[in-house]
């Protein structure tokens, strides 16, 4: 049974007002438009599972209007060279270029994920991995939730924090195709990081429940389609880490976060330490999040393993740090801003550390004592 429509509306209403508004204007405008209109909103009643969202019904209208890019909406997409800002024609296209385009939208929407591979969130998990290496020295990496696989190559990119002092942190090989950048502040009582200027990787593979083959240029366009519109600088990183990961080609695994997990860690060596790391892949899990904890903890049974998480609060380190209140996005009006997290298990109970907030993209975080 599908989603009903005054949840969908809900969802679209939160998408604008959470994770679209000051980041997005041309997503915020739409998706608080769809919220009020059942037509739009209705052509999501057929997404699979919990993918009823706006980024789904955003990334689906993204894809049509790639395939389409002469049509008028197209002047309020930069992805495809658009340079208009919102109006009032923005929406009545929108709506008008969707519903005409309503059978092919739905097959799109209940054939799809998202698949929101956002490279940049590279520079916010390497800290964490950094902090890991101190112990773990050379370990193996499995992505849950990876989609085309892009985050497996962050030891290969470089990466560029700046400071509110106006200092900088650098790491990461000083020649890489995929350069980051991100800003980094500190709370009260809290310290810089200190990063390595590079990681020792042994060994990574991937998780999806529908991996992206990069070499299929239909599935490309799909990944591209979920990149948001009005944002072409993340569209021309994505271009360039998938070119990049062309020639390092990892092994990407179809199968189920909880189900598969054991399976897929089964195909790194076993002598390595094992770092797990999930970005925005939980709240796709919906009920089955302490499922996937509690394979966790049993894969740490037979190895050391280590669980890197930049998730919301509420659908990833509150299951292992329960309590802190003053992570949830809730608690300081922060909006959609997350937890970076590291996990080890030690005697069967885990040791969890909430490292820093972040933001959903990766253009900042703030570290935590």
């Amino acid at each position: 049974m599908g989603i009903a429509l005054d949840e969908i509306k809900r969802r679209l209403r939160t998408f604008a007002e959470v994770e679209a508004r000051g980041v997005s204007p041309l997503y915020d405008h739409l998706a608080t438009q769809a919220a009020e209109d059942d037509d739009v909103a209705g052509l999501l009643t057929g997404a699979r599972g919990g993918e009823a969202r706006g980024t789904l019904l955003m990334a689906t209208a993204h894809r049509l209007v790639q395939a389409d890019p002469i049509h008028p909406l197209s002047r309020y997409y930069p992805s495809v060279g658009g340079f208009d800002g919102v109006d009032a024609d923005t929406w009545p296209l929108f709506r008008s270029f969707l519903l005409e385009r309503a059978e092919r939208a739905r097959e799109i929407i209940g054939a799809r994920f998202t698949q929101t591979n956002e490279v940049r969130r590279a520079a916010l998990l390497y800290p964490a991995l950094a902090r890991v290496a101190k112990e773990a020295k050379r370990f193996a990496l499995l992505e849950v939730g990876c989609s085309a696989g892009l985050l497996l190559g962050l030891d290969r990119f470089a990466y560029r924090y700046q400071c509110d002092g106006g200092e900088q942190l650098v790491a990461g090989p000083a020649k890489a195709a995929v350069g980051l950048h991100c800003a980094i502040d500190v709370a009260p009582g809290a310290v810089l990081p200190k990063l390595p200027k590079k990681l020792t990787i042994g060994a990574r593979a991937g998780l999806d429940r529908a991996p992206v083959d990069l070499r299929d240029e239909e599935e490309l366009a799909w990944l591209e389609a979920c990149v948001w519109a009005d944002q072409p600088d993340r569209l021309r990183l994505l271009r360039t880490a998938a070119a990049e990961q062309s020639r390092h080609m990892p092994e990407l695994v179809a199968g189920d976060a909880v189900d598969d997990l054991a399976p897929a860690a089964a195909r790194l060596p076993d002598t390595l330490p094992l770092v797990v790391l999930t970005s925005h892949a939980l709240a796709y899990l919906g009920d089955r999040r302490d499922a996937f904890v509690e394979a966790l903890a049993a894969l740490a049974e037979r190895r050391p393993v280590w669980w890197v998480s930049e998730e919301a609060y509420r659908v990833g380190l509150e299951a292992v740090l329960p309590g802190r209140d003053d992570l949830g996005c809730e608690a300081d009006g922060s909006g959609g801003m997350c937890v970076l997290g590291v996990v080890r298990w030690e005697g069967g109970k885990p040791d969890a550390l909430a490292l820093a907030r972040t933001a959903p993209h990766g253009q900042r975080m703030t570290w935590l004592p």
